[in-house]
């Protein structure tokens, strides 16, 4: 039985720990990342039924959530599927931190809970893909997966979260926003393919293992490998005051502007390594915030 309106809730993410090309078990080749969940930064959608044959959403510029609300009405066999979807978001847009997936997602959410419907992940994800073109792995949020983004399929669960991470959260182009769907896909050689390959192992024991040191490792490496597709300004210079202040590596938004320099919330001197990244991330002018676990 529909309801007066329905809800919906996402997280964002900080880009990603991993991201390449990957084989399935068929051996068949995927575009695939693994997210890093960014709970502070969240999307939410309130869906209005009405007595119109369309969907509207406010903010108008938020047309991919109003074609995922739609859609799903539709997929869900309703034919007169009017409403009005209202987005309220926290999350930077053109940054890389999966800002238009979780929009789609919450419509996604606040459409069938009008319904009362109860969808698989894959069902979600499947609308969320056709609305979207590509999508992150946001939806995945009890587990890490790693995700073909462009088909929205699972390539590989990894059955466990990612450990909790600090991330001082830095923008190295604050005044440049990059359109996802107009990024040209990443063309990987031979070589990189294979490094994807070493890495998606080793992602997988430091995920069961709840190594960040083996986090960290493969989250720096694929920065560095997907750098000649879309550089980082500074990034060598960040990972230098990582380094050097005691974070256990650094990760990047692959298809946006931010750099994240990943701290261990255990560690006992946690707080003073942070504080001397922010210092040095001062004194470097760069613009920067913090998410702790």
């Amino acid at each position: 039985m529909p309801k007066a309106r329905g809800f919906g809730e996402a997280w964002a993410h900080h880009g990603e720990i991993l991201q390449g090309i990957f084989e399935d078990e068929r051996s068949h080749k995927h575009r695939g990342l693994v997210s890093l969940p960014c709970r502070h930064l969240r999307s939410e959608a309130v869906f209005f039924p009405n007595s119109h044959d369309q969907v509207t959403v406010s903010p108008c510029s938020r047309e991919k959530a109003r074609r995922a609300a739609e859609l799903t009405m539709r997929r869900a066999g309703i034919e007169r599927c009017g409403g009005h979807l209202v987005i309220a978001s926290d999350i930077p847009a053109g940054r890389g931190l999966g800002s238009s997936t979780a929009d789609v997602l919450a419509a996604i959410h606040a459409a069938i809970d009008y319904l009362g419907l109860s969808w698989t992940q894959e069902e979600i994800m499947r609308v969320a893909v056709e609305a979207e073109t590509a999508c992150d792995a946001t939806l995945f949020t009890q587990s890490a997966v790693l995700f073909a983004q462009r088909e929205g399929i699972v390539i590989e669960p990894f059955h466990r979260p990612v450990p909790p991470i600090d991330i001082i959260s830095v923008d190295t182009e604050p005044l440049k926003t990059v359109p996802t769907l107009d990024f040209v896909p990443a063309r990987y050689d031979t070589f990189e393919a294979g490094a994807f390959k070493s890495l998606r192992s080793l992602l997988r024991r430091a995920i069961r293992l709840g190594d960040l040191d083996l986090i960290g490792r493969v989250a720096t490496a694929s920065a560095n490998l997907n750098e000649r597709f879309l550089p980082k300004p500074g990034l060598r210079a960040l990972q230098e005051i990582a380094s050097r202040c005691g974070a256990f590596g650094v990760q990047v938004a692959h298809s946006g502007t931010v750099v994240g320099l990943m701290f261990d919330p255990r560690g006992p001197e946690t707080s003073q390594k942070i504080d001397r990244a922010i210092s040095a991330l001062g004194a470097a002018d760069f613009q920067f915030r913090i998410f702790n676990a």
